[in-house]
C-alpha cells in the first residue's frame, strides 16, 4: 500500500467484488452506465510488473467481465483502457459504449457532443446493476 495512492486507500467506491488479486468497482457516471474498473490490489505500476501467472489472472478477469458486459448490456462496443498516468497503480477501465452516448465515437474522455435519451439511460443503469450482480457471482 502506498500512502498517497487513491487506489490503495479508496473512498466511496461502489465495489462489485474483491478477490485476493483484484477488485472490480462500478463507476457511477450518469451519462455512461456500464462503466466498470478492475483495480489490482497490490500497488504495481505496469502489467509487466506482474508475474506471468498474475498477468493471466488479470487478462482472464478482463475477458470474463467483458463477456458479461456484452451479454447483459448489449453495447455497440466495449472499450478497455489502461493508462495510469495520473494514478500509477495498475487498473483497467471497461466502458460500455453506445452509438448514442455522450461522446461516441470518440473516447469516454472526449468532450460530450450530445445527450442520451433519459429513458435509455435509465434502462442501461438497471442493466448495469444486473451486470454487476453477475460479475460479483463470477468472482465471489
Amino acid at each position: 500500500m502506498v500512502k498517497d495512492c487513491p487506489l490503495c486507500a479508496p473512498q466511496g467506491e461502489l465495489e462489485v467484488v474483491r478477490t485476493d488479486k483484484f477488485r472490480v468497482i462500478r463507476v457511477d457516471d450518469p451519462d455512461f452506465p456500464g462503466y466498470f474498473r478492475l483495480i489490482w490490489n497490490e500497488h504495481v505500476k505496469e502489467n509487466s510488473d506482474l508475474s506471468e501467472e498474475d498477468r493471466l489472472i488479470l487478462w482472464r478477469a478482463l475477458c470474463e467481465i467483458e463477456r458479461i458486459m456484452n451479454e447483459e448490456l448489449s453495447p455497440d462496443k466495449i472499450n478497455l483502457a489502461e493508462f495510469g498516468t495520473m494514478v500509477p497503480h495498475l487498473h483497467w477501465h471497461l466502458i460500455a459504449r453506445y452509438r448514442d452516448d455522450a461522446s461516441y465515437p470518440d473516447s469516454y474522455w472526449s468532450p460530450k457532443v450530445r445527450s442520451t435519451d433519459e429513458e435509455k439511460l435509465v434502462e442501461r443503469r438497471e442493466k448495469t446493476l444486473r451486470c454487476a450482480e453477475r460479475i460479483n457471482r463470477c468472482f465471489a
